[in-house]
């Protein structure tokens, strides 16, 4: 099978790479009498059901069967606080800091010995859904936190007789399984806005202090991805699809980008049925380095319901809704009052079933990746002919902030910031996923695009432009020219949205993106040892310069 929930004796005393003491400190608070085993789908759905602080709505699930609910389950919500974002300044990684570690050993082991003057659960579930791929997740959290519990069963792929079969014949993975404990009620002056706890060696992790769903999410993918990582495959944060164009002739193209990006509008548009399109998965995937092929993390969607009305036929797909507004109808039923109504960064765990044309593995090597942008220098679409290139304008991917996530005090969220490889979740050093994509570009021959979804100077892009542009990508009818001087980029030709590089204060700004890309890599060599880029990097930005 693949990770190991259980170990031989001399596995134990010889393994130690499957051991630390935030592994152990975890794993022992789950055998505690304080913890109940939520062991289904259905007995998660009921203890969310009846938590005190759930709203249960009128509205049904559909297709409860497949998803192993109760026939008579309803879409249940639960509303947090004014917190309604992930907390990236949360995030410690054991082994940067060796002097915070060792203060943070002994708050985990207060943290967790508070922690057993209450009630918890623990339930485990799958992360990867293809027999080549699949790590076993366990999670434990305090009574008040059902709903979370539940919708990380939904979110990632609850063990059934189906999936136990599949993960006993998975290829086996010589490393521990995943363990994350939760406690949303602890609070710490040294932490105020909470903490998130990584062993990336030991694939586990204590969220503390957070209420926030995605945190639990987010974690249990970045032990994953690190997982991935470790054994020869390239971990993306973005979406992927498949263009079937012809008998045995398709084209798999991936969207990196942050929440709020346009990743999963790109992923699920459906091109007006121009093509038959397949989805991976718009969030979570990982690309084999040995044949290109692709595999889905999850089977459902954490979506943002900003965009629904409460109408919209997405709607029905709703399991978990979380930060969103209830009212009543006029038969007195209560419905959900999205569009963020009631706060920003409203989301659902939507079912797989969203999707009609969902697959969980793509044999085909990728033919495409495109690096979402919100920078106002470029223009719609721009593809990038050099792999070293290719590779360090996504190391250095420009893009905004969104309310998805929760921001100290004085954070412009509209500044233009650098997210490599748009993978905040990242755990290991960046030069590793610099070289996992400089591959994929060289070796296996993926092209490589940039998209901006933001605005081209004052003019904001429609996301038809950008659905077109694509759409003309996959049929080989779209043009392109130099960008500039670059002989390395090209810029597609689109009606409205054309760089004047005779217009002097144009040419300033796009000097301006790249010398903020190259002080991007300078600074993180200088202070952030996970991000350091190789030299060539730095030159091949350094090189697009306008000297002149």
């Amino acid at each position: 099978m693949s990770t190991k929930d259980r170990f031989l004796k001399n596995e134990i005393r010889r393994s130690n790479h499957l051991f630390s003491p935030l592994r152990s400190i975890v794993e022992t608070s789950m055998y505690s009498n304080n913890v109940q085993p939520i062991t289904s789908l259905d007995q998660a759905y009921h203890t969310a059901h009846d938590a005190i602080n759930t709203i249960v709505t009128d509205l049904p699930v559909k297709f409860p069967d497949k998803l192993g609910l109760p026939s008579n389950a309803k879409i249940l919500v639960e509303n947090g606080n004014s917190v309604v974002g992930r907390t990236a300044a949360a995030k410690r990684i054991y082994g940067e800091n060796p002097e915070e570690d060792a203060k943070l050993k002994t708050l985990v082991l207060d943290a967790i010995y508070d922690g057993t003057k209450t009630n918890r659960y623990k339930t485990t579930a799958y992360v990867g859904l293809d027999p080549e791929f699949m790590v076993k997740a366990h999670l434990t959290v305090p009574k008040g936190q059902e709903n979370n519990l539940y919708s990380w069963l939904l979110n990632f792929q609850v063990t059934n007789e189906f999936y136990n079969d599949l993960y006993k014949n998975s290829q086996e993975i010589n490393e521990g399984d995943i363990l994350i404990y939760q406690d949303a009620n602890w609070h710490h002056p040294d932490y105020p806005l909470g903490l998130a706890y990584f062993d990336s060696a030991h694939n586990c992790a204590i969220i503390l202090g957070m209420n926030y769903f995605g945190e639990l999410k987010k974690a249990t993918l970045t032990l994953a991805w690190n997982i991935a990582h470790n054994i020869g495959y390239v971990s993306c944060h973005g979406g992927q699809k498949k263009f079937v164009l012809k008998e045995n002739e398709s084209y798999v193209a991936a969207f990196f980008g942050l929440s709020g990006s346009g990743k999963s509008t790109l992923t699920h548009a459906k091109h007006n049925n121009k093509y038959e399109v397949e989805v991976l998965h718009d969030d979570a995937f990982i690309i084999s380095l040995k044949n290109g092929s692709s595999i889905a993390l999850e089977p459902a969607y954490f979506d943002k319901t900003q965009d629904y009305p409460a109408d919209h036929p997405e709607v029905d797909y709703f399991v978990t809704v979380q930060n969103v507004g209830v009212t009543q109808d006029e038969n007195g039923n209560k419905v959900l009052l999205t569009e963020d109504l009631r706060n920003g960064n409203g989301r659902t765990i939507k079912s797989r079933y969203s999707t009609p044309n969902r697959v969980d593995k793509f044999e085909e090597p990728i033919n495409a990746v495109f690096w979402i942008m919100k920078d106002d220098s470029l223009p719609p679409v721009l593809k990038i002919n050099d792999p070293i290139l290719a590779t360090t304008f996504g190391a250095t991917l420009a893009t905004k902030r969104t309310t998805a996530e929760r921001l100290k005090k004085g954070v412009d969220i509209n500044k233009l910031v650098i997210e490599p490889y748009a993978n905040p979740f990242r755990v290991y050093p960046l030069i590793d996923d610099y070289n996992n994509f400089k591959y994929l570009f060289e070796e296996l021959g993926t092209d490589c695009y940039i998209l901006n979804t933001g605005f081209f100077l004052d003019q904001k892009i429609p996301k038809e432009v950008t659905l077109g542009a694509i759409e003309s990508i996959i049929d080989d009818t779209a043009e392109f020219q130099e960008f500039g001087h670059l002989t390395d980029i090209q810029y597609m030709v689109t009606e409205d949205f054309k760089p004047d590089f005779t217009d002097s204060s144009y040419v300033s700004l796009v000097d301006e993106r790249m010398k903020m890309r190259g002080e991007f890599i300078r600074e993180q060599a200088q202070k952030n040892a996970l991000n350091v880029l190789p030299n060539e990097a730095l030159k091949a930005i350094l090189s697009l310069i306008n000297e002149s």
